[in-house]
């Protein structure tokens, strides 16, 4: 018996069978349908394939007419069914929201339509409850505890029994973790199971992200063990079966604060006009093998997650930042792949192998451009001996580069946020730092050893998983056309433009006022990336083929690829390679997911940080840009810090503004002033709300 089987059985009998009908039908006794039915049964039921009603049938959903989706909460107490299948979403009202919360996976119904042909609906089935536990401010009024979630999209309050608040005081942060979920009828019940500390404390904001977005924040011990038993250096007899690199000058090149070290460089140039280009990567495969303990935390945590204070690496310590970390002057274990590049940038050959090798320089990105561009003698002279690769290695990016512009690829280059901290752990500035040529070198050498890394595994026939970034959706293309219309651009596409539609229009309007405009609303209209076993294309790259390769210490999907990379250099049969096509599909969910959440949770400790920071200029004026308009107000960003907050349409000057969402501009009915999206703005900090991460400005007059 087998899924197939008896969805098989569901289908045939048009109508839901309870499990005592389903093991009659496959003559099941009860010690078999325990066994071997019901495992199946649960398992449908958590995908919300079926529905197990109030009699204790099982339906499948989509005879009864039912949605699955994620529900999206609004801070105003109403939210959406985000359906799986693109349907149209469903409008949850604030009495249905009573039972759910942001996140959960659900099965819905649609009860009505409304005059505007919005679909309303109503909760069926909650198949996955996203919170387990909640962060939040204790409050307790009336002899009543209750926890605020600090997620904003989380608006019911969690009542705690006075005997579970433990030590935490009113006022702090903690974690609840929830003992009743919330039905119609009544709110959440929770107990206090950590107490985090006071709103305003250095560190809190990582803490609240790492228990808000469930982080795994430690190892095993198993894990740990299992790390440190490899030691500190690597096996010689293993080092004895591979190609010896140890001899080539490869180099790291990465940011001054950078914690892991995986991959490697090198390029000479050929007679010919090319050159021969090295990337290697730490070979992290050789220790994460399969099913072992490490391998499934490492599926768990799915990547390392950065925030400004701390990483919570995917690997140990003993691995992320020892064995596979490619530090100088110590033998590393490494994948390597080897390229030769024509003068057009033009990959004539590569291969794949296992090596040891050995870096002979950490360099950062500024200290590379300051020998390659400024021709800094001290460095110079420091780093001597791979200096004359780094104009090899510039002149292959250089290549690379205008390959990449003739193959019209986008360019969306934004500047790095970071974070400086005082002695006490509170932020004491916040800078911006623009990329430059030695960034965009290392980038276009990773994209090229990425894209091969694809092509040899696809070549092999070995189950995959792609990078895969879709053409924008019709619905964001439409609204993209009827923008560029009104601006006097006209675009045509058929059914889906080309990438290169895009970089022309970007290379169109690059110096003009209009570009932080235009490449604003085309960045929104792109979709969003995924890891899939479906070759998709990158349409972001303009490339057919894409694969992450390079940062397996961070990235599980990398590690996957090393393993087919490993596999298919041994000679293995394709049928022995693990995890196979199935498996994978499950597998690039998770880990699309697990990015996402990663990303959540820096993006909330940012916003934390910088809101924590903006306490302290309340009353001071800044130069932005505006970078979101709405009918409520107008959204900018302060050069230089990437710190965003809300002009709202009051503090506008004297007026009544119309919204115009095609242009995204606002314009008063009676002075007819234009605010619109890229404008530069003078703004007074009025308001910070650490809590909901909100920033209040008000609009400064320029001088005239």
């Amino acid at each position: 018996m087998t899924l197939e089987s008896v969805r098989e059985a569901l289908v045939l009998a048009d109508q839901p069978l309870t499990r005592r009908q389903l093991s009659q039908h496959f003559g099941l006794n009860k010690a078999q349908s325990d066994a071997e039915l019901k495992p199946i049964l649960q398992a449908m039921v958590r995908s919300g394939e079926v529905i197990r009603n109030r009699r204790g049938a099982y339906g499948l959903a989509r005879e009864m007419n039912l949605i699955k989706g994620r529900v999206s909460a609004h801070a105003d107490g109403f939210g959406f069914v985000i359906p799986e299948q693109g349907d149209q979403d469903l409008y949850l009202s604030p009495k249905q929201m009573r039972q759910v919360m942001d996140g959960d996976e659900v099965m819905a119904s649609i009860a009505n339509i409304d005059r505007r042909g919005r679909y309303e609906g109503a909760i069926v089935e909650v198949v996955h409850r996203a919170h387990e536990q909640i962060v939040g401010r204790l409050m307790i009024e009336g002899g009543v505890a209750s926890v605020v979630p600090d997620n904003p999209k989380l608006t019911q309050e969690i009542l705690i029994p006075i005997e579970d608040i433990g030590d935490a005081t009113p006022g702090q942060i903690v974690v609840a973790r929830l003992v009743q979920v919330p039905t119609m009828q009544r709110a959440a019940v929770g107990a206090i199971v950590a107490t985090l500390g006071h709103a305003d404390e250095p560190g809190i904001a990582t803490e609240i992200a790492i228990h808000s977005h469930d982080l795994p924040s430690e190892f095993p011990d198993e894990v740990i063990e299992e790390a440190e038993r490899f030691g500190g250096a690597i096996d010689p007899e293993i080092a004895a079966t591979r190609r010896d690199l140890r001899e080539i000058p490869l180099v790291t090149i990465d940011g001054a604060d950078a914690r892991d070290f995986d991959d490697a460089v090198f390029a000479e140039a050929c007679e010919d006009g090319g050159f021969r280009v090295l990337v290697c990567i730490a070979d992290v495969a050789e220790y994460v093998t399969g099913q072992s303990a490490l391998d499934v935390e490492a599926l768990k945590r799915g990547t390392s997650v950065y925030f400004p204070d701390r990483v919570l690496p995917m690997l140990p310590e003993a691995l992320s930042n020892g064995l596979c970390s490619l530090v100088p002057d110590e033998d590393r274990l490494c994948i390597a792949c080897d390229m030769r590049i024509n003068a057009s940038g033009k990959v004539t050959s590569s291969r794949f192998y296992e090596a040891v090798m050995r870096s002979h320089a950490r360099l950062t990105y500024d200290q590379v451009r300051r020998m390659v561009e400024q021709d800094d003698a001290a460095l110079n002279e420091r780093f001597a001996a791979v200096r004359g690769h780094l104009d090899d290695l510039m002149a292959v990016y250089r290549i690379l580069f205008k390959r990449r512009e003739r193959r019209g690829a986008l360019d969306f280059d934004s500047d790095q946020v970071y974070f400086e901290f005082a002695a006490d752990g509170h932020v004491s500035g916040i800078r911006a730092q623009s990329r430059h040529d030695a960034h965009r070198l290392i980038e276009e050498l990773m994209i090229q050893a990425n894209v091969e890394a694809a092509r040899f595994v696809h070549r092999q026939h070995l189950p995959m998983l792609f990078r895969v970034h879709e053409p924008p959706q019709e619905q964001k293309l439409e609204s993209l056309a009827a923008f560029l219309k009104a601006e006097g651009i006209k675009m045509r596409w058929e059914e889906t433009p080309e990438p290169s539609q895009f970089a022309a229009l970007q290379h169109k309007v690059a110096g003009s006022p209009a570009a932080h405009l235009i490449n604003a609303v085309l960045l929104r209209s792109l979709s969003l990336a995924v890891y899939s076993p479906d070759n998709k294309g990158h349409f972001g790259l303009a490339l057919n083929e894409y694969a992450h390769f390079t940062s397996p210490i961070r990235r599980y999907p990398d590690l996957l690829l090393h393993r087919a990379i490993k596999h298919a250099c041994r000679k293995k049969s394709t049928d022995s390679f693990s995890p196979n096509a199935s498996q994978m599909v499950e597998m690039g969910r998770r880990c699309s997911w697990t990015e996402r959440r990663a990303e959540d949770a820096s993006r909330d400790v940012d916003e934390r940080l910088k809101c924590q920071f903006m306490q302290r200029h309340i009353g001071d004026e800044f130069s932005g840009v505006v970078t979101g308009v709405t009918g409520f107000g107008l959204f900018v960003e302060l050069f230089e810090m990437g710190v965003s907050g809300l002009i709202h349409i009051t503090s506008l000057p004297d007026d009544y503004y119309d919204f115009d969402p095609t242009s995204h501009r606002l314009r008063g009915k009676r002075q007819g002033k234009i605010f619109q999206l890229a404008d530069k703005v003078t703004v007074k900090v009025i308001a910070v709300s650490v809590e909901e991460r909100k920033i209040d400005f008000e609009w400064v007059p320029h001088e005239t």
